[in-house]
């Protein structure tokens, strides 16, 4: 997909701020946001996530290597689909 065509893909909440600003009194006709297949959830254990979050906070506290790096490499990527 071209950078420049975002005609096909619009993020949800660019996509409720255009619906607000066209509605009369500002807000949308029904709340909430439209999930697409980019936007759905990435499948991944729940073990992995909690561990990495829970290794980058520690970084954060402690300021020293807690191995972040390698539990955040574990987990899968939106980006690159092949990654595991």
């Amino acid at each position: 997909m071209d950078k420049t065509d975002r005609s096909k893909s619009q993020p949800e909440v660019l996509a409720k701020f255009g619906e607000a600003a066209r509605d009369q009194d500002g807000k949308p006709d029904k709340p909430g946001l439209r999930a697409t297949p980019e936007t759905a959830p990435v499948a991944m254990e729940p073990k992995l996530k909690q561990e990495a979050a829970t290794k980058v906070l520690r970084e954060g506290v402690f300021h020293r290597d807690e191995g972040a790096d390698e539990a955040i490499d574990k987990l899968p990527d939106r980006i690159t689909k092949d990654k595991k």
